[in-house]
């Protein structure tokens, strides 16, 4: 009931005058532009339960304005623009449509038949097959840290364990962790060494001598003390590892195979239209 009184209101506060509209049959007209009409039921997904009287009049209003002044600028340019344009327009529109219809088909399609299944084997075939695409813009490091207040007290032992780091030390420092300020224990991903700068500023003005492999520092500046384990790096320009790039492949492979499938969908949609005598060009030279 309360969308009805909307609806009037903003009908009479646009004057629209019945003697005018030619509206569809079964439809009730909210609004008209020349001979284009806007209907309740083009707006109806605007307008919710909860919403109060006035925001759902101003969301109707809103819109039916913005509709009228698109309608009012679409009449001026059907009136001024030459028929050639209109012509160029309408058939970008129609190439628009069609390439919208024919790729969400393609789509529909692929997500239907497309197989995700990745083996290892195809990982690593394509790795090694394409290993000079594969060289890094960024610095990697594996890492692993710990941040500490500079009053800690057990200073000695962490740092041995974390130097240590086999599976009782893993345990350890778990059971640490929770007096630890921050820390890493994943060192076998690979990281852009900026992630690693951002997560440690003080490594930005340490001395570089310690970014080095399987070095281990300990540095402290105004915020605590650092134990810092460096387990491997990679420079620019080196192979990227092959966990580091799984992801890329993952796609380059899957797109691949995507566009196998719709080559194979074009194919045989013309291969059957023509079997099924829909399809035949003409010779007429």
């Amino acid at each position: 009931m309360r969308t009805k009184l909307l609806l009037i209101s903003l009908l009479a506060t646009l004057s629209i005058s019945c003697d005018f509209l030619k509206p569809e049959a079964n439809k009730v007209p909210i609004a008209r532009v020349n001979e284009s009409y806007l209907y309740e039921e083009d707006i109806a997904a605007l307008i919710s339960e909860n919403m109060s009287e006035a925001d759902s009049t101003l969301i109707v209003s809103n819109f039916i304005n913005r509709w009228a002044t698109q309608q009012l600028l679409i009449d001026q340019a059907r009136i001024n623009l030459t028929e050639t344009q209109l012509e160029d327009y309408e058939k970008l529109v129609q190439d628009y449509k069609n390439d919208l219809l024919t790729e969400a088909y393609k789509n529909t399609i692929v997500s239907r038949q497309l197989d995700s299944t990745i083996t290892e084997q195809e990982f690593d075939n394509y790795y090694e097959e394409n290993k000079e695409n594969f060289k890094l813009n960024d610095e990697l490091m594996k890492i692993r840290y710990i941040h500490l207040d500079e009053n800690y007290s057990n200073l000695s032992q962490t740092r041995t364990i974390l130097a240590r780091f086999d599976d009782e030390d893993k345990k350890m420092l778990d059971s640490l962790s929770i007096q630890f300020k921050a820390y890493n224990f994943n060192d076998s991903t690979w990281v852009k060494k900026q992630a690693v700068m951002n997560a440690l500023p003080v490594l930005r003005t340490a001395d570089p001598n310690l970014l080095k492999k399987s070095n281990f520092a300990q540095i402290q500046d105004s915020l605590g003390v650092y134990l810092v384990k460096i387990e491997d790096i990679l420079k620019t320009n080196d192979i990227a590892p092959l966990s580091y790039v799984r992801p890329t492949i993952r796609e380059i492979i899957l797109n691949k195979r995507k566009l196998e499938l719709i080559r194979e969908l074009e194919r045989d949609i013309t291969k059957d239209a023509v079997k099924n005598n829909k399809y035949e060009v003409y010779n007429n030279q």
